[in-house]
């Protein structure tokens, strides 16, 4: 690690010649990102799975900002593995390749935060960084969807369970339900494993901003709870747009399966993981350790056994 004094006067100029130099070489990527693939959705289907990075790089941008007076505190110091960080970064932006032209911007920004502020400045700027990284498009969707088969055979399984339930003749083959001779196909998409990355993030974001990521306990029944959440959203609506489909009520299904309608139900799961939170946090201690209370509320004093020398 090298310790290198600056004036204040040449630190600004050196920070600011670093954010003209991501801006100039991120700038049009970033637009891409969001314009081209978040907004009018025409790149992939796997690039919409990080369409959170809508809300999660500004908020990233915010933290930083608001942690810059820390940041100038620190002292100026160049790890050596900044510059690896750098030089691989480099590698992947003149590689041209699509994915890895995406993953060398926290490459990027992890070297940058090395090299100037050493590991101190990495840490403080540690989870601005993870929201970038779990914002930034990769084929990860794509690797993921030939596994998920079990979660689409459970959601049509129990969506056709469901309709059966209301008087409703369902066949469910595999991922298939068929209704009226309509056919409904539980896709990985429809499956919401995009709705898990969303939700997950989102989770993400909540640990942090209320601190129940201090207690494990708290955070490991939230994101159980997310899954939860995830999973059980998803099978109710696959159930109605089966029933939509197999009533050949066209309009409705194409307002919850592909317009504003997917929207709103995606953004009520998503509230209801700050409902999960205020409930976790009203309920749920920060860890396992059980605490004897007498009847009229005194606390039992903890018994030591002896210790023998």
């Amino acid at each position: 690690m090298i310790s290198v004094p600056q004036s204040k006067a040449s630190r600004w100029t050196l920070e600011l010649i670093v954010i003209s130099c991501l801006a100039i070489l991120y700038g049009p990527l970033l637009y891409h990102w969001v314009w081209d693939g978040w907004i009018n959705k025409n790149i992939s289907i796997q690039h919409e799975y990080f369409s959170h990075g809508i809300l999660g790089l500004p908020l990233a941008g915010k933290l930083v900002w608001d942690k810059r007076h820390t940041w100038q505190r620190l002292s100026d110091n160049c790890h050596w593995s900044g510059i690896m960080c750098l030089v691989l970064g480099f590698v992947f932006y003149a590689s041209g390749v699509m994915d890895a032209v995406n993953l060398s911007l926290p490459l990027m920004l992890t070297g940058l935060l090395l090299c100037l502020k050493g590991p101190s400045g990495l840490r403080l700027m540690l989870f601005p960084l993870i929201l970038i990284v779990f914002s930034t498009p990769t084929q990860l969707p794509y690797l993921i969807e030939p596994h998920i088969l079990p979660l689409q055979r459970l959601i049509a399984t129990v969506a056709g369970a469901i309709l059966h339930g209301f008087g409703y003749e369902v066949e469910v083959n595999n991922i298939y339900l068929s209704m009226n001779q309509q056919l409904v196909e539980v896709a990985p998409h429809c499956a919401g494993l995009k709705m898990l990355f969303t939700s997950l993030y989102m989770g993400l974001v909540l640990t942090y901003w209320t601190g129940i990521y201090r207690s494990r306990l708290r955070t490991g029944i939230f994101f159980v709870g997310i899954i939860l959440v995830s999973v059980i959203g998803n099978i109710l609506r696959n159930t109605i747009l089966t029933f939509f489909h197999g009533n050949s009520m066209s309009e409705a299904f194409h307002w919850l399966h592909e317009s504003w309608g997917g929207d709103l139900y995606s953004a009520i799961m998503l509230g209801s993981l700050v409902l999960i939170v205020n409930a976790i946090q009203d309920h749920i201690p920060t860890n396992l350790a059980l605490k004897n209370v007498y009847a009229d509320n005194s606390r039992a004093v903890k018994q030591v056994p002896p210790v023998d020398f």
